[in-house]
């Protein structure tokens, strides 16, 4: 794995994959914990047994949640790090540095979509009922 960190710290095609890899891990905490509390909100608790179903390894990816959730946090944490980093430069060939910026420009965008979804699916994994029972209490 720390090979593939080096070389998509040196790469910005690279550092695309780590970061869809992490768009990909956060939308299971999405699947796992904010699709099912939503749709029970909602009144729809039918959806969600017919979805389980359908669908068992949700019920696998509930029950290892805290997993589910420190893997695409570690996911986000190092796609974050190459990204952000100091020290990265684009080549000074004028059509390499702008496809190299344009990469770039859209790994960010999808990192901080994936830090998106990952949060509503922390806040609807673990603030959600807490929340909810402090309000009513």
């Amino acid at each position: 794995m720390t090979h593939e960190i080096q070389q998509a710290a040196a790469d910005p095609r690279a550092a695309a994959k780590v970061t869809w890899l992490a768009l990909f891990a956060s939308m299971g905490t999405l699947i796992c914990c904010a699709l099912p509390i939503v749709l029970v909100t909602l009144g729809l608790g039918a959806a969600v047994a017919s979805l389980v179903s359908a669908a068992p390894f949700l019920v696998w990816l509930t029950k290892h949640k805290v997993w589910v959730f420190a893997f695409s946090f570690v996911m986000l944490a190092v796609s974050g790090w190459i990204l952000h980093r100091s020290g990265r430069q684009c080549p000074a060939d004028p059509a390499l540095a702008a496809a190299c910026e344009r990469v770039q420009r859209w790994n960010r965008r999808v990192w901080w979509g994936a830090v998106a979804v990952w949060g509503v699916g922390f806040f609807a994994a673990y603030l959600l009922l807490p929340l909810r029972r402090l309000l009513e209490g």
